[in-house]
């Protein structure tokens, strides 16, 4: 169990992160919303992965207002290297949580401190939350609709979710620092997914997710069929490295995908030879008429119509994504070779200065 000094506050033994990339038309919505309640003296890293779009400088202007705030240099750029510093930040200080934060994000008051206690609550490892999708443009509003649908995320509870308890992974929120100081943290070789790879290896060792489904936060989603084909290209890559690095078969539902890049693009393939092979691909595409028929009624929208091509962009790219690393990490694998990527961080984050870090449950 988690030995805490009796004197601190739970207030006093939180460090916020949040880790940017050029996200300068988020960040000062982000920041204003985490800074409520007891959070406006909270310590808030800002760590910030050298961007060219002026995040930086409305940081430093927010500084005035908000006093708390701390900018910091991430040259490796990836969350899971933010992450990592930050958690090294908050070890030095003597914290006892760290509570994770997105820029794309907007936060309910006190969402800081309400993490916070419910890690000392449930003396969980992890707090997870749910995510509700909310977009302004026209395909910003129709991916959060499919998004938050088993149609989208496959059904994954933190994605629109009503029902807390403990799960096998989530949308990170929270941590117990010694957990994550005992595991080393996220795996900085991970552009994506590194979430994930980490809960696998935090419930292998014992520690306990916790859905707090009372704690939501509104996300935007991505705001055009290319970045959001690209966002899910890289979920899939990052899925198949945890597969591979963890030899965990993947679930029906990220399967599924799967099977519809492979059925969509060999249908078309051998179409010329079998023509009803085109059945495949053409029974995709009247699913994703269908869809984009559906939420145009249901929303009484035209922005309904690119329901579908959204669904269509999440589930083929996450399939090429995934089969594209599965099929370079095999090869490499073949040839011998053993990859940076590969290994598993094992050494810790940081040590205490202080005794406080018994973590095991």
């Amino acid at each position: 169990m988690l030995v805490q000094p009796e004197q601190k506050k739970s207030s006093d033994a939180v460090v916020a992160v949040v880790p940017t990339f050029n996200e300068a038309a988020h960040i000062e919505t982000c920041i204003r919303s985490l800074a409520t309640g007891s959070a406006k003296s909270t310590p808030m890293l800002i760590v910030d992965g050298m961007s060219t779009d002026g995040t930086q400088a409305i940081v430093e202007g927010l500084k005035v207002e908000f006093p708390n705030l701390e900018l910091i240099e991430n040259p490796k750029r990836l969350q899971s290297a933010a992450l990592n510093l930050a958690a090294r930040h908050a070890l030095a200080a003597d914290k006892d949580y760290l509570v994770r934060c997105d820029a794309h994000s907007k936060y309910p008051t006190d969402f800081i401190q309400s993490v916070t206690d419910s890690l000392a609550k449930t003396e969980a490892a992890s707090v997870v939350t749910v995510m509700d999708a909310n977009g302004t443009s026209c395909f910003e509003r129709a991916n959060a609709w499919i998004v938050d649908t088993p149609l989208g995320s496959g059904g994954s509870a933190h994605r629109g979710g009503t029902k807390s308890g403990y799960v096998d992974h989530g949308h990170h929120a929270g941590f117990a620092l010694d957990w994550f100081n005992k595991l080393g943290g996220y795996d900085e070789t991970f552009s994506h997914n590194e979430d994930a790879e980490y809960d696998r290896r935090l419930t292998e060792a014992g520690g306990k997710i916790f859905l707090d489904a009372d704690i939501r936060i509104e996300y935007v989603p991505r705001g055009t069929l290319l970045s959001l084909a690209r966002q899910y290209f890289n979920y899939g890559k990052g899925r198949a490295r945890t597969t591979l690095k963890h030899k965990a078969p993947p679930k029906l539902r990220q399967l599924l995908p799967v099977a519809a890049f492979v059925g969509c693009l060999l249908g078309l393939l051998v179409a010329p030879i079998f023509p009803l092979s085109i059945s495949v691909p053409g029974t995709y595409a009247i699913l994703i008429v269908l869809v984009s028929a559906y939420f145009m009624a249901a929303k009484r929208s035209v922005c309904g119509i690119w329901a579908g091509l959204a669904m269509a962009g999440m589930h083929l790219s996450w399939g090429a994504g995934f089969l594209t690393q599965l099929t370079r990490m095999v090869t490499t694998n073949s040839r011998g070779a053993s990859p940076q990527h590969d290994q598993i961080h094992r050494e810790p984050v940081a040590q205490r200065k202080t005794q406080n870090n018994v973590s095991n449950r």
